[in-house]
């Protein structure tokens, strides 16, 4: 049997998938079928179908063409490799809508009618099994999917015992991407308080944590295919973990040289909870973990009338206690040029009983942190995306997306203007050099670098460098969201 995963990225509240990030669900399926078989990514297909193969210069005028970006070492072959293929997985599926610097997620509206007329077997697995949205601030995009002779969410949603096997057998498809990638980790699944009203995790996944050998077995499989860019992202709580300190403890000690080891997501409340244990995992998130980390604070609101109504998992004094104590432990200034370990904010808006009283609760929480001289590395501000099976979907729906539709541009810009500018001029200022940021897109005469990282900045240079390599850049200056830079040096860094 030939198989072929083409991988569309993924999206969601536990996992990223979207390049840079190598998402686990390609891996998994990979190593499940435990054959040799094709990766392809959407960038392929886009190339071949709306480009003839073409791979076109970027002109002094334009920007990257980031829709085929990311492609495979397999894009020259596709079609006689699509020709030869019986049976066709395709991963896809986004529930948390973002800006992507240098990819472009499929969608189902897109990639069906490039599959329609393939003659092998076709199966659509991932999280657009549940629904899947580019965009903050509507339902879940619907499609016929009746080219597809499968729609298993079962694929993806593997037992951990089989897991501990796929994940280390499915590492191997890195062999077949050209780039750079973060190699995005699974530790757990499920939320141990599930009751977001927004949040599709609960509907997939129950509480489950994959045993610590197993997430280092994976993580030194990598390693040795040559990677150095990990993040343990793929879970809702990183300190729910059972042995997080432990696992980075032994990641350090059996992976000397990993150049990026990051977390995602973490709950406040748990950040406050640790003290108990003298807040053991924060420390060991400082030692063990490369610097320009970020715990992103599922926080959505700091409205108590909106936490209430959506069941959401942290108080606003909560957060605001937890955002002081990775500051007190975290704030230091790391290798890359930034604080080791801070936290960041995300914020939903759309969500039941949102008032005009929302936006002024989040000013006031936003405002004391920074007049308290407290740090965020980043805030992330959306309107919710609504997916059938979440309680927000079946009481509620759009009603207040509706309602303060009007609005939310101008309370994203507040926070932008007068919370986000001087955070960032606080965070980073002027003369700060950021070590290993690697030139990825170019916009006309202006290329954008980033750090490989959780949720690293932007950094804007005049001129075009060299893509696709790393250099020391010093910060002159701070946007809403982005710096800007000049270059210090080129620096020579190995390829995977």
């Amino acid at each position: 049997m030939t198989y072929t995963i083409i991988d569309c990225y993924t999206d969601e509240p536990a996992g990223l998938g979207v390049p840079p990030y190598l998402g686990t669900y390609p891996r998994y399926i990979a190593g499940y079928l435990n054959e040799d078989v094709n990766y392809l990514t959407i960038d392929d297909l886009r190339l071949w179908k709306k480009h003839n193969g073409i791979v076109k210069e970027t002109k002094l005028s334009q920007k990257t063409d980031i829709t085929t970006y990311n492609l495979t070492v397999n894009h020259k072959n596709i079609e006689k490799i699509l020709e030869e293929t019986q049976t066709l997985v395709v991963v896809l599926g986004v529930h948390v809508p973002g800006k992507y610097l240098s990819a472009v997620p499929g969608t189902l509206h897109e990639i069906i009618p490039m599959l329609k007329d393939l003659k092998c077997r076709k199966i659509l697995t991932g999280p657009a099994v549940f629904g899947t949205q580019l965009f903050g601030g509507r339902f879940f995009e619907k499609a016929d999917l009746s080219i597809f002779d499968k729609v298993e969410h079962l694929m993806f949603n593997f037992p951990y015992k089989d897991v501990k096997e796929y994940s280390v057998k499915g590492a191997s498809i890195i062999k077949q991407i050209p780039g750079l990638r973060m190699v995005e980790i699974e530790t757990g699944h499920g939320c141990d308080i599930g009751k977001c009203s927004f949040c599709t995790e609960p509907l997939k996944n129950k509480v489950e944590f994959r045993n610590k050998e197993d997430v280092l077995n994976e993580i030194i499989e990598f390693y040795k295919l040559g990677a150095r860019y990990f993040r343990l992202g793929k879970q809702t709580c990183f300190y729910t973990l059972p042995y997080a300190a432990e696992l980075l403890k032994e990641i350090n000690e059996k992976c000397p040289g990993i150049k990026v080891l990051h977390i995602d997501n973490v709950n406040p409340v748990k950040v406050v909870m640790d003290r108990q244990n003298d807040f053991a995992i924060t420390k060991a998130v400082v030692k063990y973990c490369t610097s320009g980390n970020i715990a992103a604070f599922g926080i959505e609101s700091f409205d108590m009338e909106v936490v209430k109504a959506n069941t959401l998992n942290t108080p606003p004094n909560i957060a605001y206690e937890a955002i002081k104590i990775l500051n007190k432990y975290g704030s230091e200034g790391g290798s890359d040029g930034l604080p080791k370990f801070l936290p960041g904010v995300n914020i939903i808006f759309g969500l039941r009983n949102e008032t005009k009283k929302t936006h002024e609760e989040n000013m006031k929480w936003l405002s004391r942190i920074y007049n308290e001289g407290l740090m965020l590395r980043r805030i992330n501000i959306r309107q919710v995306a609504i997916f059938e099976g979440t309680s927000l979907y079946n009481e509620g729906k759009d009603k207040f997306l509706k309602k303060n539709k009007k609005l939310y541009w101008k309370w994203r810009n507040d926070i932008r203007q007068k919370i986000d500018w001087p955070m960032l001029q606080r965070v980073i200022p002027n003369g700060t050099v950021l070590t290993n940021c690697y030139a990825e897109i170019y916009d006309g005469n202006t290329t954008f670098c980033r750090q490989f990282g959780t949720y690293p900045i932007i950094v804007g240079v005049k001129g075009r460098l060299e893509l696709k390599k790393f250099y020391d850049i010093e910060v002159t200056g701070q946007m809403l969201r982005s710096v800007t830079g000049k270059v210090v040096k080129k620096v020579e860094v190995v390829y995977q």
